[in-house]
């Protein structure tokens, strides 16, 4: 990846690491998203159990995942590749992966207008990625909000129009979906109504709801981001209950994980 970050990470921080030198009891690894940056990965933090031969894990020039344990005070960097868990490094690689792809995609397209990477950064790559966490991120809210999401960096007019038929093309606006299961009863003569106006309010919210058989329902809900998905279900989901308390229906929601 061409852009560096500067400073260093924060302890917690998954960081995408490429194995530089393996030793008995410890590998060394520069720390890829950095400006000259490296750390260290002692035996025990390698995988769980004894491990006799650490070239049966890592792989000099591969690249892995590993959560930030310490930075002490002279600047040295204890890295865990055990603790972070698979699905988060199948995350973070897929991100690093994305965060390249994004690069390429911008050096095509500089090429036409003599801007290479370095210039891109340099007039407005930075700030990107200072605002979005990457450029990425960036390519993602232009195919989702449209071509006015560039207008604060002021491109050239030419490539900015190339750049958005090319995100258009390329780029599809992400789409988390967050699943749960709805249970709801009523012994009330009015009961079947007062589930329908449960289940239709439940629509109204952009919750999709899919009948599983009395008393469960499906309810799924959409979003560009994990965080916004939840907040939307967890507040529809705060309503519902109190609707259902009022017009005194047995109600129960599980999130599926």
């Amino acid at each position: 990846m061409f852009h560096k970050k500067k400073g260093k990470p924060n302890t917690g921080d998954l960081v995408v690491c490429t194995v530089k030198k393996i030793l008995y009891h410890s590998i060394f690894v520069s720390i890829d998203e950095y400006e000259n940056l490296e750390g260290m990965v002692h035996i025990s933090e390698i995988a769980p159990g004894r491990i006799r031969n650490l070239r049966d894990y890592v792989i000099e020039g591969k690249k892995i995942v590993c959560k930030v344990l310490d930075i002490n005070r002279q600047g040295n960097i204890d890295l865990s590749l055990r603790r972070a868990p698979m699905n988060a490094r199948i995350g973070k690689m897929n991100e690093y992966r994305q965060e390249e792809k994004a690069e390429k995609l911008i050096e095509q397209i500089g090429k036409n207008f003599k801007i290479d990477l370095k210039k891109f950064y340099e007039t407005m790559g930075e700030k990107i990625a200072e605002k979005y966490g990457g450029i990425y991120p960036f390519l993602q809210a232009i195919a989702e909000s449209g071509k006015s999401v560039m207008d604060e960096f002021k491109p050239n007019p030419k490539f900015s129009e190339v750049l958005f038929n090319t995100v258009k093309e390329k780029i599809k606006p992400v789409e988390i979906i967050i699943n749960g299961t709805l249970m709801l009863k009523s012994y009330s003569s009015s009961g079947v109504d007062d589930i329908k106006s449960i289940l239709k309010n439940l629509t109204k919210k952009n919750i999709k709801v899919h009948y599983l058989g009395a008393p469960n329902y499906k309810l799924s809900v959409s979003a560009n981001d994990f965080k916004n998905a939840e907040n939307i279900l967890k507040k529809s989901i705060e309503i519902t209950s109190t609707e259902a308390e009022k017009l005194k229906c047995e109600f129960k929601f599980s999130k599926n994980e």
